[in-house]
């Protein structure tokens, strides 16, 4: 009888449940729901529908019973810093935020009235992004200071499905570090920092690291789904999760630890793996962070605007009649040869009421050929990306005194050829491009790990590379 294990993989575009077992030492995927996932505009905020998220869970779990394929264990991952508040009857306060939202804005310097932008990256080693929790906690604190004050739960979203499925409040670690209130050298909440902070310190509860048993459905869930499963905690901050499942190369000596890797969605992440957080100047003015991982690695990376930029232009031009796959966006990008450049990272990119407006405003005000058609648009995002690789990668050897051989591209990105093709051309270095469901592998992984299927992340990632498709790109 197969042993299922259930991956609830839930980006800011879309969601999918993915069945995993493991058939003769290889992983085999099964997706079986797939829903829709976005912002909504809610009195000018922008924040997350998670009454309507939590139904979609539920609604992929009722598909286990019907395909009468019941997991032992499920995992929950979303993207971070995101997260709701709880009153004493356990009823969210205001809303759930997104990311994306204006609420923010300056609240960065109301942080560093507290404490100085340097001697916080000292404390917690995480780069600066003005959604940061940190800072939208000041934003409550500023703005809604009766929310922050009625609180009695603060939980990640991914905390908060576990407490709906499992009645249970757990608050998981690798996303948990990217709030900005953890620090990496008790690997626990930063509890002077908060006081400093004035946020309730009753908040912050005790980190569960990945693998821990979060508990079982209440009576409820199992009444309306139809089955009692356990929930595990993966890392439940999707990258967390999507690094786990860097697949280990047979024959690369030093590749467990020696790791480049680019986890490419809506954001490219790219870093590599670090036993001990880097909190030092260089890092700090290089705007790396050091993100909690899987057993306290630190995933020491930088945030890259990603495919969100070609992502917002497809929506752009299907919204005027112009309908492209993402692979045909591609194709006709490798046609053009227009050489204008943008920062990806540039906050214009951010939330643009207009992706193609703001890449053609980026060149003209730099002088740059402006880009016309829809490849010419393309091209410029691919390239530039390209390009912001091969200068991340440079940094991060330039800090870390390695050199690295090889990169990792994995996710969703991985399907990309001709940014693969570009990446490895402008890096120099030989691109490993796939497993393309990285984050809901990882996912499972975790849950693995923790049942026993493999006996440590080394040999899960051995298995990741004999279970799934890695395309190989040499630098040209």
């Amino acid at each position: 009888m197969e042993k299922y294990y259930l991956a609830v993989d839930i980006g800011a575009s879309s969601g999918r449940h993915i069945l995993g077992t493991v058939q003769d030492g290889k992983i085999v995927l099964e997706e079986i729901y797939r829903f829709e996932n976005s912002m909504k505009q809610e009195d000018g905020h922008l924040s997350w529908d998670v009454e309507s998220l939590f139904a979609e869970i539920k609604e992929g779990l009722k598909q286990c019973k019907k395909l009468d394929k019941i997991p032992v264990s499920m995992g929950i991952d979303t993207w971070a810093v995101d997260f709701v508040l709880l009153d004493e009857n356990n009823k969210i306060l205001g809303r759930a935020a997104g990311y994306r939202d204006g609420r923010t804005s300056g609240m960065d310097e109301k942080v560093y009235e507290i404490i100085s932008q340097n001697d916080l990256y000292k404390r917690t080693g995480i780069q600066k992004q003005i959604f940061n929790t940190i800072y939208q906690l000041m934003a409550v604190k500023e703005k809604e200071p009766e929310l922050l004050k009625r609180a009695e739960s603060f939980l990640m979203i991914p905390d908060y499905f576990n407490f709906l499925l499992t009645g249970e409040k757990k608050q998981e670690y690798t996303n948990a570090t990217t709030t900005q209130l953890v620090s990496p050298v008790t690997e626990n909440w930063d509890y002077e920092l908060i006081r400093m902070l004035s946020y309730p310190e009753k908040l912050f509860g005790p980190l569960s690291m990945p693998g821990t048993n979060a508990g079982q459905f209440t009576e409820e869930i199992i009444k309306e789904v139809g089955f009692s499963c356990t929930v595990v905690l993966p890392a439940t901050h999707d990258t967390g999760s999507a690094v786990m499942a860097v697949p280990k190369v047979p024959d690369k000596e030093g590749e467990e630890d020696d790791i480049l890797y680019i986890s490419s969605g809506t954001w490219s992440l790219m870093g590599t793996e670090l036993l001990a957080a880097d909190c030092s100047k260089e890092s700090m003015e290089a705007n790396f962070t050091n993100e909690g991982g899987y057993d306290y690695r630190y995933r020491y990376l930088k945030n890259i605007m990603g495919l969100w930029m070609i992502q917002s232009v497809k929506k752009e031009l299907a919204g005027r009649g112009e309908h492209y796959s993402f692979a045909e966006l591609c194709d006709l990008a490798s046609k053009e040869t227009i050489p204008s450049l943008v920062d990806c990272n540039d906050s214009s990119f951010l939330a643009p009421e207009s992706m193609i407006k703001a890449v053609v405003n980026f060149c003209r005000n730099k002088k740059q050929p402006v880009p016309k058609s829809a490849g010419e648009i393309a091209a410029v995002i691919y390239n530039s990306l390209a390009v912001c690789y091969k200068e991340t990668a440079e940094e991060l050897e330039s800090i870390t005194g390695k050199t690295y051989s090889d990169l990792h591209v994995v996710g969703g990105g991985s399907n990309a050829a001709y940014l693969n093709k570009l990446t490895a051309k402008q890096t120099g270095k030989t691109v490993y491009a796939g497993p393309g469901e990285a984050t809901a592998i990882g996912n499972l992984l975790a849950q693995m790990i923790a049942s026993g299927e493999f006996k440590d992340l080394k040999s899960a990632r051995e298995s990741v590379y004999r279970s799934f498709a890695v395309k190989e790109y040499k630098p040209l």
